[in-house]
């Protein structure tokens, strides 16, 4: 049985038959598993083999459609990749293996069950923490928003007082050279109204002297 070659094995005339695992292909170690080989024809040998192990060949007998091959205690070796194969009884051509199937066997820590419990603790995890990290962006969002505000309307309010302040230091600033200059004309214009003032007093009593200043006032009032 073991000499014999995949084309003696697997002849393309017989249809292919199906292989199933119950109650799944995914087991814990320690547990037992069927393997069920089905096919159209009875009066069959089914035989099941492994991918990964050239020598494993288990043969049954079925006067049926289907045979089933129970496989105990599993180990992580047991795991693999499994297919089947029949002929008719009397005859040595083997029909088309069928479609091959992965035995998974895990710890028990490790099963189904527990990766599902995994994942889902994994997207709590993951849900929670977006939660929280769009909870505490909201405020500090707003916050730098009202910072930014406070600080361009202060900058704003300071820009108007200093505007406003201008023009009048610039109306101080001004007003003292004006006065001075104001002070500083004052005295010739009285000066210039005493001479106009006394000017024909003294005419009178002296006509042949002209009051002293009197070309200046004359200029000046021109």
């Amino acid at each position: 049985m073991r000499s014999q070659t995949n084309s003696e094995f697997f002849p393309e005339k017989l249809p292919r038959p199906s292989l199933s695992a119950l109650p799944r292909s995914v087991v814990e170690r320690s547990s037992n598993v069927t393997l069920k080989c089905q096919c159209h024809v009875q009066n069959v040998t089914f035989v099941l083999g492994k991918l990964q192990d050239s020598g494993y060949k288990k043969e049954q007998s079925s006067a049926g459609h289907d045979a089933e091959f129970l496989l105990v205690n599993l180990v992580p070796k047991n795991a693999g990749t499994y297919f089947c194969a029949y002929k008719i009884t009397g005859s040595h051509e083997w029909s088309e293996k069928s479609e091959h199937l992965q035995l998974v066997v895990t710890d028990g820590h490790d099963g189904p069950g527990a990766s599902s419990i995994k994942t889902d603790t994994r997207i709590i995890f993951v849900t929670t923490f977006s939660c929280l990290i769009i909870f505490l962006l909201f405020p500090s969002v707003f916050l730098i928003y009202r910072c930014t505000q406070h600080g361009s309307s202060h900058e704003e309010s300071n820009k108007r007082t200093s505007h406003s302040k201008f023009p009048q230091q610039e109306a101080s600033d001004l007003s003292g050279p004006e006065r001075v200059s104001l002070s500083t004309e004052d005295p010739q214009e009285g000066t210039c109204a005493d001479l106009n003032t006394k000017a024909p007093s003294e005419a009178a009593s002296v006509p042949a002297e002209e009051p002293p200043g009197s070309c200046d006032c004359a200029t000046l009032m021109a």
